[in-house]
């Protein structure tokens, strides 16, 4: 494996590369490496010769009072993770080398980053765009691997490549989870015991709202409703939000209507933690 943290050296390992016809695909962390990480570099190699892994704590979709100084930079334990899940090039720049002294072009993200992470963090999703697009031209992938877990961020790279005819395929991963469910996370570090064991009922949530859809209900925001008390009588937890949006467009969805795909959002604080999980349903 070949770590590089310049822009420029990165872009012409991929230019030799791709005059080698090699197919590259791209999975981009902000390291602290876990299952997670891994399941989308999986993906990766089974459908690319040549895989890049990007480390890049990304200081634009972090808030004023959000955890950027205090979020998990291992380092050399995510390198070591990557050499051993088989990654060719890890691409580990500066804050300095993405964003250079006087850089002031963003890409602005539409109505799909409005709700849901978008309005609980301003700006956060304009943040996501911006980078994903330098680090898209920077690696110059056949194709980028992303988790399902941070849904919303999905729809809003989707929208993005199509919009701006990025000639890049993008492909999700279901989303990692414990043995508990609690959906796989870097920041799960910060969980007690006992918040952990209560936040494991964002999952038992979704499997709630599972078969209460497979019983035909239609009531999208009552089964949401029933989902957001389950969090609330847990004492470690409080919810964010819970709520069902239809999959194509990520708008709010109160009714279910058949042969639709409809995917149910949570957002949840368990002590000073901030967790996120969703699934996707069929109706």
């Amino acid at each position: 494996m070949e770590i590089i943290t310049e822009p420029g050296l990165m872009q012409a390992a991929v230019e030799k590369l791709r005059l080698n016809r090699q197919r590259i695909g791209v999975v981009m962390t902000m390291g602290a490496l876990h299952e997670g990480h891994l399941s989308l570099v999986e993906k990766a190699r089974s459908i690319a010769g040549t895989v890049i892994m990007t480390i890049f704590v990304n200081p634009k979709q972090f808030g004023p009072d959000e955890d950027f100084h205090r979020y998990p930079r291992p380092f050399e334990q995510d390198a070591a993770h990557a050499r051993a899940a088989g990654i060719d090039y890890l691409f580990a720049p500066s804050p300095e080398a993405v964003y250079p002294e006087g850089f002031q072009t963003t890409v602005h993200t539409g109505a799909v980053a409005e709700g849901f992470e978008g309005a609980t963090r301003p700006g956060h999703f304009n943040g996501v765009a911006t980078v994903v697009t330098k680090l898209l031209q920077i690696t110059k992938p056949h194709a980028a691997v992303f988790g399902e877990k941070d849904a919303q961020q999905l729809a809003v790279i989707r929208r993005m490549v199509r919009d701006l005819n990025i000639d890049v395929d993008i492909v999700s991963v279901p989303v990692a989870r414990e043995e508990s469910g609690l959906a796989v996370s870097s920041r799960n570090i910060y969980l007690s015991r006992e918040q952990r064991e209560s936040a494991s009922v964002l999952f038992r949530g979704i499997r709630h709202a599972g078969m209460e859809l497979e019983k035909k209900r239609t009531d999208l925001s009552s089964i949401a409703a029933e989902v957001r008390m389950m969090i609330e009588r847990e004492p470690e937890c409080r919810p964010d939000y819970v709520s069902f949006v239809d999959d194509r467009s990520f708008m709010p969805a109160e009714t279910a209507e058949p042969g639709r795909e409809y995917r149910l959002l949570i957002a949840a604080w368990a002590g000073a933690v901030r967790l996120i999980d969703n699934s996707l349903f069929k109706t």
